[in-house]
């Protein structure tokens, strides 16, 4: 089996799992084992798609138009020169 090292590791993470273990009767390796195996073995969540967010949201609806909204043409940009 692999090992590692972890180096720097802070020391309130540390009591912290070192509390967690005994709380769980672990030694601090079978816990942070425990903490990765569970982690790791979560199901990655697929990133978030906006539009099919939305179409999700609404597709109860059913299909419908929006109406449409009538273009006026651009203003004309603001001379602050004066």
């Amino acid at each position: 089996m692999n090992s590692i090292t972890i180096q720097n590791f802070d020391d309130d993470l540390k009591n912290r799992l070192q509390k967690r273990a005994e709380y769980s009767g672990r030694s601090l390796e079978e816990e942070a084992k425990e903490i990765l195996r569970a982690v790791l073995t979560e199901p990655v969540p697929k990133p978030l798609n906006l539009a099919l967010a939305i179409e999700r949201r609404f597709t109860h609806l059913g299909d419908f138009k929006l109406p449409m909204i009538p273009r006026e043409p651009l203003r004309e940009l603001p001379n602050f020169k004066e």
